[in-house]
């Protein structure tokens, strides 16, 4: 890990206490050009994990607070009569920034969800007949609470696979907790944190990634996990070739962090189950051993030295 990766993911493992993980696979997902889902209940540190890695890279940042009553206007912008020039003027959206927080996303309508993942698909919205094109570089976190609670709408599956990774935080550890409850009183000062990134230094960054080598081993390890997951007879939503793709983008992002300009199979394993979970099994189980169930049963069942003849 070079310095400055190292010093970014320092920071925010000190704002977001006792989640190395989760940290990682978040920088990893930004790193790759992705955006990011993070599944829980309230209180659980999703917010302050938005705010820290946008201070941290030195993006512009917008929360954007979902809920029933929310339209699509509201996330993208709209053009205003302005009459002493008597032309539309167009008022931008929240979507305008290089991250924004789409906080409980699954307490807005279908309407008003599709406008956002729309952008996030096209890096582009279209407000009355014209198109912009949304700043670069571009990176969405979601919030979603659980689906049993009230006034949630589920996302459907073809816009979950707009998220490259879903990870959940998790309860913390006793240790963990103690360090987070010894500054119960006073809250992050977040315009306190240093930015060790510009935003051309992360599009660079962003670049270096792409060219990650992935030799043919590791896409046949790749392909045979693509494959288990549609003839191995697990009760789950087969992986697609898109799946696929995501797989080896956040792969070569974590290769990255780990300092090599190679991927290997260890690359593809630590961030298998936040690419592919929610792919194999939209349903949101609030059980971390549950909600990896599927993907650690494909995982192990293939053989990275030979994978094709396993």
């Amino acid at each position: 890990m070079n310095d400055l990766v190292s010093s970014v993911v320092h920071q925010i493992e000190q704002i977001v206490i006792g989640k190395q993980t989760q940290v990682k696979l978040s920088i990893a997902c930004i790193f790759a050009k992705g955006h990011l889902l993070i599944e829980d209940l309230p209180g659980m540190g999703k917010t302050t994990l938005a705010h820290a890695l946008a201070a941290t890279l030195n993006l512009s940042y917008q929360r954007v607070q979902f809920t029933s009553d929310l339209l699509p206007s509201d996330v993208i912008g709209v053009s205003i009569y302005d009459t002493e020039n008597q032309t539309f003027k167009l008022h931008q959206g929240p979507i305008f920034n290089q991250l924004v927080l789409a906080d409980e996303i699954n307490r807005a309508s279908p309407k008003t969800q599709s406008a956002l993942l729309e952008a996030m698909e096209e890096n582009r919205v279209s407000i009355d007949g014209k198109t912009y094109q949304l700043p670069q570089p571009f990176f969405v976190i979601a919030t979603q609470n659980p689906l049993f609670h009230s006034g949630t709408y589920s996302l459907p599956e073809s816009q979950l696979d707009r998220f490259m990774m879903r990870i959940s935080l998790g309860f913390p550890s006793v240790e963990a907790e103690k360090q987070i409850l010894s500054n119960a009183f006073g809250a992050t000062d977040f315009s306190s944190l240093k930015a060790f990134i510009t935003p051309e230094q992360l599009i660079e960054i962003q670049l270096k990634v792409q060219n990650i080598h992935v030799g043919e081993e590791v896409l046949n390890y790749v392909v045979a996990l693509l494959q288990q997951s549609r003839n191995g007879h697990y009760d789950v939503n087969p992986l697609s070739p898109r799946a696929g793709k995501s797989l080896i983008s956040a792969a070569k992002a974590w290769a990255f962090i780990e300092g090599r300009d190679y991927l290997l199979p260890d690359d593809i394993q630590a961030v298998f189950s936040a690419v592919c979970q929610h792919r194999l099994n939209p349903a949101f189980d609030m059980k971390a051993e549950a909600t990896n169930d599927s993907s650690q049963r494909i995982l192990h069942s293939v053989d990275a030295i030979s994978p094709l003849l396993s």
